[in-house]
């Protein structure tokens, strides 16, 4: 074209002018194309921005759309950020305004010239407080109406050449063509929006978000390449559960949020290399009904969804959506991202391509690097990292994967599954760490790991292997939890029980006695108790199978039974080291009682654990060992009885306020005469208690953590006569409660009443 005007004889100076010309339109119709073959409006408009303003040397940019409620112009894109959001009425009294209203171009020169706007009509002013407000001098204005079949849309506006002089009429025509194409880019915008239906409609239907907000939304997300999602939860505040009812209604189908506490599918990672998860955005989650559920941040990708499908092939799939930062998270925790360790895929990718089962898995186990090793070092770390206290390996016959699962805050969770086929494997290695024998597989066994010396972190494991039924052998691992005691104060106790063991564990001599079962806390308690009277001048002696807790200043003795060296034994040479305070693990004999009974009575303050369900329930226990009633009498200072209960989590339990019937539950399990005697909380409309809801940090259980509740028995004189006469425990418990005992329950109620548990948490560790 350009060689053309060359030839047509014209002179040098409309020569340049013809191939300025060209120029200019071949860019104006390549803007034109890209707006028309956009799929979104606003990213190509932000794409287009420097184009458009460099076509018509302008210093700045506003497309208006037509906001039909409030019959205004409203800026929907535009250059210069001082002013958010521009809005002019559709009226003479704005040069945009009179554009639209009257549907005609604008060019004008110099806006502060009066006369010049008089001349398009009479009642057109230029608004110059948006001067004011920018710092931004307005001088040359060319604003065309954006129409589509003589409906307005809306209006383009160009505010000031670079050169200071006026637009041309080249740019006028310009400008027409350029809205000509924006009216039908608007228009079938428009209808596509009010044909398909959006993410976000359950948002925008429920007035949780604005149509303005959604857009300012969508520009930031453009902006800063982030997802829409994260900008809506971040800056807007919507919450995630609102937002994944959006997607859920949108792609039909159900929405998942990151679990923190989720069973790691360790046979579906088979063979999926992680980094491709993560650039495609997508993990399977579970087998769930025969079908593996796979999370995807898009259902709607066909793409994708074949490629998953032939990832899978003959298995039955079915897909969540879930947000692409959730997904991620479900990667990460599924793989654990640590460079000292071989990711999950990895492990069982190397577990797979093993040609045959291993029976004999002793070779298997002996390479530091191999796969097995790697795996259960995987399986202890993350347990440990999740706060799990025991970790058990539960194989099954034939060819059922194998279960492993963790217990946290008292419940069990599935972690992950292992194919069947390296149960063996499995379960060799972690013989191997606690020197148990390998090939011994028809008797039970128990040991300990030192994780330090194979997995870098200083976590101490007891293990218990037994035989069940199909041949195989599970294994529970109880993790140890070394590190320093809770103050005593911190343990969860009322302030009328907290005063009461106080006294007793500052007296110079006697026996104190923390009772329950495993894993309620007694040897926590215990070391909470030694740390308080913890002082340089208190000579203190421990006992203890295994050491969990160390404190500097106590002398703690690890008590080994299979060398004869056992509690009463440990005792028998603690009194030979002058003692003032002695803890002994547990009284599991009388031998071990009797010891402790006598040294309470010489002179030294014992403490002890005893396996019982009560407090009064341990004095008849103790005398049923053989006891000497009188001693025993003399001795007992206090017993305390305790359970574990999981509290409500703090960042999204919700308050309400309960029903009558609920609150005459509450006083009937608490004792009607002792409710109103020890606590006389009225009902009334200001009485609130509170309820598991659900959030990611407590993996959407409601709760998270656990803490005491309590029943001291205080050795008052009543009771010691009691104890001598040997009576019988409901009279021991009756007594106890007129010295003012609240039993485990009471005392669980007084925090369900205080918002820490709720009524079901409590039954399940204690009767009456």
């Amino acid at each position: 074209m350009l060689n053309k005007i060359e030839h047509q004889g014209y002179g040098e100076a409309e020569v340049q002018d013809l191939k300025s010309e060209v120029i200019y339109r071949k860019k104006l119709q390549e803007i034109g194309n890209k707006i028309n073959a956009a799929k979104n409006l606003d990213e190509i408009l932000i794409t287009l921005k420097d184009h458009i303003l460099s076509l018509f040397e302008a210093d700045r940019i506003t497309i208006y759309v037509v906001d039909g409620k409030r019959r205004e112009l409203v800026s929907r894109f535009k250059s210069g950020d001082e002013i958010a959001e521009i809005r002019v009425p559709i009226s003479t009294s704005s040069v945009a305004g009179c554009s639209a209203f009257k549907q005609k171009l604008l060019n004008i020169k110099n806006v502060y010239d009066q006369g010049e706007l008089a001349a398009i009509d009479p009642d057109l002013k230029f608004d110059s407080s948006w001067d004011k407000k920018t710092g931004f001098i307005t001088r040359q204005v060319l604003v065309a109406p954006i129409t589509f079949q003589n409906f307005l849309l809306g209006a383009l506006q160009l505010i000031n050449r670079k050169d200071g002089t006026a637009f041309t009429e080249m740019d006028e025509q310009s400008i027409r063509e350029l809205a000509d194409i924006l009216g039908i880019a608007l228009y079938n915008q428009r209808r596509m929006a009010r044909a398909r239906p959006t993410k976000f409609d359950y948002l925008l239907k429920q007035s949780l978000l604005t149509k303005k907000e959604l857009d300012k939304a969508i520009a930031a997300s453009r902006a800063q390449k982030e997802p829409i999602e994260e900008i809506l939860i971040r800056d807007l505040k919507i919450s995630k559960k609102d937002i994944g009812r959006s997607l859920s209604d949108f792609y039909r189908v159900p929405f998942v949020e990151y679990d923190p506490k989720a069973q790691i599918p360790g046979q579906l990672l088979v063979g999926l290399k992680v980094p491709f998860l993560r650039k495609n955005t997508w993990v399977p989650l579970r087998e769930e009904n025969g079908k593996i559920v796979i999370a995807i941040d898009n259902p709607d990708d066909l793409q994708r969804i074949d490629m998953i499908k032939s990832l899978f092939a003959r298995k039955p799939l079915t897909f969540v959506v879930a947000l692409k930062k959730d997904i991620q998270d479900f990667i990460r925790l599924f793989t654990h991202d640590e460079k000292a360790m071989a990711e999950i895929d990895e492990i069982l990718s190397q577990l797979q391509e093993e040609a045959e089962e291993i029976e004999d898995a002793e070779a298997s186990v002996g390479e530091e690097d191999s796969a097995v090793v790697q795996l259960v070092n995987k399986i202890i770390l993350d347990a440990y990292e999740r706060g799990a206290s025991d970790i058990h390996i539960e194989p099954y016959p034939g060819k059922e994967p194998t279960r492993v699962r963790i217990r946290v805050d008292g419940a069990c969770q599935v972690y992950q599954t292992i194919p069947y086929n390296y149960r063996n494997a499995v379960a060799s290695r972690i013989k191997i760490m606690c020197d148990l024998d390998i090939a011994e597989r028809r008797k039970p066994q128990d040991g300990k790991i030192r994780f330090r010396k194979y997995g870098g972190k200083d976590i101490e494991l007891r293990v218990a292997t037994v035989p069940t039924q199909g041949g195989v052998e599970d294994i529970v691992m109880r993790i140890l939890h070394t590190g320093e005691p809770i103050p005593l104060d911190k343990i969860g106790f009322s302030k009328k029980n907290y005063e009461n063991f106080l006294t007793c564990i500052t007296q110079p001599y006697g026996i104190i006695f923390v009772c329950g079962p495993t894993g309620s806390g007694k040897t926590t308690t215990l070391h909470s108790a030694l740390s308080y009277i913890n002082k340089p001048e208190t000579k203190i002696w421990t006992a203890e199978d295994p050491v969990e807790i160390t404190q500097k200043g106590l002398r703690q003795v690890q008590v080994r039974p299979k060398i004869g060296f056992d509690f009463a034994a440990a005792m028998r040479s603690f009194l030979r080291a002058d003692p003032d305070v002695i803890m002994v693990g547990e009284m599991r004999d009388k031998e071990t009682t009797q010891i402790g009974i006598e040294a309470s009575l010489t002179g030294h303050l014992v403490f002890s654990t005893l396996h019982t369900n009560s407090a009064p329930e341990s004095i008849t226990r103790l005398l049923d060992m053989g006891m000497d009633p009188f001693n025993f009498a003399d001795a007992v200072l206090c017993i305390l009885a305790q359970r574990l209960v999981r509290t409500l989590c703090k960042d999204c339990k919700q308050a309400y306020h309960p029903s009558k019937e609920e609150y005459e539950e509450l006083v009937r399990e608490y004792g009607r005469e002792s409710f109103h005697k020890n606590l006389n909380i009225p009902y009334s409309k200001d009485l609130t208690l509170f309820k598991p809801n659900g959030c990611q940090i407590c993996g959407n259980t409601g709760y998270r953590g656990r803490m005491g509740i309590h029943e001291l028995l205080m050795g008052t004189d009543e009771i010691k006569r009691l104890i001598q006469s040997s009576a019988r425990m409901e009279e021991i418990r009756e007594q106890a409660i007129k010295d003012g005992m609240t039993t485990l329950k009471q005392d669980g109620i007084e925090k369900i009443l205080a918002g820490y548990c709720d009524l079901i948490q409590v039954r399940k560790v204690c009767i009456r």
